[in-house]
């Protein structure tokens, strides 16, 4: 009986070590994918959904769409948007926020998109810059927006003027 068991034991030993090299074959042969990183830097791709980094996109006028509502800043969990903020009067009067400062600290960001989802004007988003390892931790805070940067103004079309109401319209009211 225990010499039965015995050559039970070896024969499952041997089976469970077929399976093992089985395996270990298979994966011999098939193509590595590794990715040799930096020389590769040139051939990376990465998914649209990757987010990496803040940024506050300008046009060639050095044009932002942030009013400085500080949407972004509230919705952030654990405070690495700091958005600095100036009233200022208008030429027809009115008061108006304008945007100082847009710190943004890499270091604090969890990456949640919960800032560019709380933007109502589409002024910030995540790009795919990824290479942010720094040797000084002060590098890691970035002013986003550019020095001397405004609001893009945006163009509002005219609307038509209504039709005057024509003699039957008089008379119907």
């Amino acid at each position: 009986m225990e010499e039965q068991n015995y050559i039970e034991g070896v024969f499952r030993a041997l089976k469970t070590l077929l399976v093992g090299l089985k395996t270990s074959i298979k994966v011999f042969f098939e193509k590595d994918a590794t990715e040799q990183y930096p020389e590769n830097r040139s051939t990376l791709t990465f998914s649209e959904r990757n987010r990496f980094c803040l940024e506050m996109p300008h046009n060639e006028k050095n044009e932002h769409k942030c009013v400085a509502c500080s949407l972004c800043q509230m919705a952030c969990p654990n405070d690495s948007i700091v958005v600095t903020s100036e009233m200022i009067t208008t030429e027809d009067g009115k008061k108006k926020r304008q945007l100082v400062k847009y710190e943004y600290n890499v270091g604090q960001c969890m990456f949640c998109n919960l800032c560019v989802r709380a933007c109502p004007h589409d002024a910030i988003r995540f790009n795919q810059d990824f290479e942010l390892g720094v040797f000084d931790k002060a590098k890691l805070t970035m002013q986003l927006n550019h020095p001397g940067s405004k609001v893009e103004e945006k163009t509002v079309a005219p609307r038509p003027a209504a039709p005057a109401p024509s003699e039957t319209d008089k008379k119907e009211k």
